[in-house]
This record gives structure tokens, C-alpha cells and sequence, in this order.
């Protein structure tokens, strides 16, 4: 396979299905660093009266940028599982404003992969939120077939054997196909 590390980071996320639910998308990957944006909804608004983003968010942007810098980071195809993802929240985001993980790989070992993340506003370089989190290697030989070929490809619904999200009225659906 001859792909670049930001299409195998693209293709790997297409795949997720809660990134295409948040809107996450990779700016920026190489071997060892990536930048994912998660763009500002009312849908993860976890204080209505402030419009401040969900801390779920933040964190689920936290682990999905550090886990695919993981699995961009090691050769082949080889899923890396979440084993612990330590958080720090800094100040709340500003309403309105979407937010830029920038993920590093530190360490690779045999069985672990150690990372870190910060968490910025992307209009004003805010520091967030910020993590320090490790995912367990568990071979490329465990990873499906079905997955390896999705990233070959670049086609996600083969493996997901549904229909690409579509806009209606401005939120994300499945196409079904029937009447809206």
C-alpha cells in the first residue's frame, strides 16, 4: 500500500463513526504528529446557558486525535485500543469558536504507544484542554480484513455497509434513501 500518513489519518477517521457525527477533520498528519478540528455545534453544547462545548467532546476529540496518530505512527494497518487517557481541562472554550487537537506520538514500544495532546482554540490559540494517553498494540494480524481494505481504498461505506451521512436542515442524518 503507497498511501501518504494524511490519507491513511483521512481514511482511518472515515471510518469512525462518531467523527462524521462531531464533523471531526484532520488538518494536518505525518509520521509521528497529527491536527484534527472539531467544529463548534449546539449539538455538543454541555452548558446551554454559556454555549461552552461538552467536556465529552473535548475528550472524545482527544482520544480519536491521539489514537489515529497511533495508528498512522506504526507501519500496516494495526488498531491500537484506548488503555488510559488522563485529562486536564484548562479554561472553557469560548462559545461559537471550534477547537484543533494537536496530537504527538512520544513513544512507541512493543506493546504501548505513549501520546500527548493539546486542545486550542483554533481562532485565537487558546490552551483548552490536554492529555496524556497510552493504547495497546495488539498486532496487525488482529485488525479485520474488511478495515484493512477501507483504508486502502478510501471507501468507508464497504466497511460500515451504510450511506454517507447527508445534511438535512443543516444536521447530519443517515440517507436512507426514503422520503425526508
Amino acid at each position: 500500500m503507497n498511501i501518504t500518513a494524511q490519507q491513511k489519518a483521512e481514511r482511518f477517521v472515515s471510518v469512525l463513526r462518531h467523527c462524521q457525527l462531531l464533523g471531526l477533520k484532520v488538518l494536518q498528519a505525518d509520521e509521528t504528529r497529527l491536527q484534527m478540528r472539531l467544529p463548534y455545534s449546539k449539538d455538543i453544547i454541555g452548558n446551554p446557558m454559556m454555549g461552552i462545548i461538552h467536556g465529552g467532546a473535548l475528550t472524545t476529540l482527544m482520544d480519536t486525535a491521539c489514537g489515529t496518530a497511533c495508528f498512522v505512527a506504526v507501519e500496516g494497518m494495526e488498531l491500537c485500543p484506548t488503555l488510559d487517557l488522563r485529562v486536564d481541562y484548562m479554561k472553557a472554550s469560548e462559545p461559537g469558536l471550534d477547537l484543533v487537537a494537536y496530537a504527538s506520538v512520544t513513544r512507541i514500544t512493543n506493546n504501548v504507544i505513549f501520546t500527548e495532546c493539546q486542545v486550542k482554540q483554533e481562532a485565537d490559540n487558546t490552551l483548552v484542554a490536554k492529555c496524556n494517553a497510552t493504547f495497546m498494540r495488539i498486532g496487525a494480524e488482529m485488525t479485520p480484513p474488511d478495515f484493512r481494505n477501507v483504508i486502502e481504498s478510501g471507501d468507508a461505506s464497504i466497511y460500515m455497509g451504510i450511506e454517507p451521512l447527508v445534511k438535512v436542515n443543516g444536521k447530519a442524518s443517515m440517507n436512507t434513501g426514503g422520503e425526508s
